[in-house]
């Protein structure tokens, strides 16, 4: 048996095994935001230390920033603070940041791949858990807490435990109106929100080689929403286009990146498989990522919703997903803010209007995807159709800025969990696609994406 491309990376990038499963991990690429940050900082100074390798992180401000007059001061005290902070903490400590108004500001995991910081086999982490996104390029990504994040600082490494290794194989032809969004959500609705814990997951097979690396970025992104440690896709002509085409890359290293792919013979802890066939345009109907059903099901065809969600929700199991209506529509977040995403809202829309008592908010994932939005007539189409198109941010992904969901409306999202509360006290979130979250907006309700991508 061959090693796996996990293994190939963690391997190369051991500094010391102290111990049967821990390891002393070095770390490439560090990004921060100005959330978790502060702590790490301030046992920087209290230690009376240095960044050991401050030209390996760089940071934005995305989580508390409002999505409106980045030209203004932030009005909210606390998150002008933490914003206030970060951009102080890197000043002092010689950091790289992107603050409010750079032209490369934007959601921590969406800037990192556009400026080619993000590369194949490498280890990334971030003090955010969504940081398996990186993984899409072949990249050991995942999220660290505060202290993990003053580690890095001091020693550009961290002390870590092995996880285990899974593969999940996707073959077949994708069903009309199936997106990655839809993919994902069908896994995690499969394996349930525990069901890959202690894994690192590696998804291969037909489907997933045809995805872009915007798509595979969706598929890593939540792979945390079904306990992994994080997700990654194997490096391929895809990878390497993408990055070449920001960065300058010698051929040795592209063929090196190559040689740490797994093989048809690699050795994983655990295999899975799923058929393409098998997959329709998804919702979910719980307070979990776990709670999928397609949309012509209803409630009760999902097995891992229960009382406490339908009291929570106010559905009934005998609802049919077409039947649920929408208050409000985000569309954005680290999981689906890029133009690929902002482009499919527009193929949706383009000659429609939303209903009239459905608010909808279309927020880039960073200042570059804005700019391209701008330049191909994206804006124009999405706010013909009534839509507000925003400033970069982590916008109502979670309730930690201005756009927050009002109690008791319910809000289909194309961000990554659904918890009570998530989007803001008593709001109700329902996951979906892009192009599902659109179509929903035109009619006031769940609806099926096909209706409008068939016109």
């Amino acid at each position: 048996m061959s090693k796996t491309l996990f293994d190939n990376i963690w391997d190369l990038h051991v500094v010391k095994s102290i111990a049967d499963d821990m390891d002393v991990l070095y770390i490439d690429q560090h990004y921060i935001h100005e959330v978790t940050s502060p702590q790490a900082f301030d046992g920087i100074r209290s230690r009376q230390t240095s960044l050991f390798r401050p030209d390996k992180t760089i940071a934005t401000a995305d989580h508390n920033v409002p999505t409106l007059n980045h030209h203004l001061p932030i009005e909210d005290v606390e998150s002008a603070h933490q914003v206030d902070t970060l951009e102080k903490n890197c000043k002092e400590f010689g950091i790289e940041y992107f603050g409010l108004g750079h032209p490369n500001q934007g959601i921590v995991h969406v800037i990192g791949p556009e400026l080619g910081k993000t590369l194949p086999g490498t280890t990334i982490v971030c003090g955010d858990s969504h940081t398996s996104t990186h993984g899409a390029f072949g990249a050991i990504a995942f999220g660290i807490g505060t202290s993990q994040i003053e580690q890095v600082f001091a020693s550009q490494c961290l002390v870590l435990a092995r996880p285990k290794t899974m593969k999940i194989v996707l073959e077949g032809d994708v069903n009309p109106g199936v997106t990655a969004k839809d993919i994902i959500l069908f896994i995690i609705s499969r394996i349930g929100m525990h069901g890959a814990t202690g894994y690192f997951i590696e998804y291969s097979g037909s489907v997933i080689s045809k995805l872009s690396m915007e798509e595979r970025m969706t598929i890593t992104n939540m792979s945390i929403e079904m306990g992994a440690r994080g997700g990654m896709i194997g490096i391929d002509d895809v990878t390497i286009d993408y990055i070449t085409s920001r960065v300058e890359v010698e051929q040795q290293a592209i063929d090196h990146w190559k040689s740490l792919n797994s093989n048809s013979d690699s050795d994983f802890d655990k295999v899975m498989a799923f058929n393409a066939k098998d997959i329709f345009p998804m919702i979910t109907v719980g307070t979990s990522p776990d709670t999928g059903i397609f949309i012509d099901q209803q409630v009760k065809h999902s097995p891992f919703v229960s009382d406490l969600d339908l009291k929570y929700n106010g559905f009934a199991l005998e609802d049919s997903a077409t039947s649920i209506r929408v208050d409000y529509v985000f569309i954005g977040s680290c999981t689906n803010g890029r133009i690929e995403d902002i482009r499919a809202v527009a193929e949706v829309v383009k000659g429609q209007n939303k209903a009239s008592d459905v608010v909808v908010w279309v927020v880039p994932g960073s200042q570059k995807v804005r700019q391209q939005a701008i330049t191909e007539g994206l804006d124009k189409i999405i706010q013909e159709a009534g839509f507000e198109f925003r400033q970069p941010g982590c916008s109502a992904c979670l309730a930690m800025n201005d756009d927050k969901i009002p109690e008791g409306a319910v809000c289909i999202s194309t961000s990554n969990r659904n918890f009570e509360g998530r989007q803001g006290k008593g709001s109700i979130t329902i996951l979906a696609s892009p192009a599902t979250a659109a179509a929903s907006a035109i009619a006031g309700k769940v609806t099926d994406p096909t209706k409008y991508l068939s016109k």
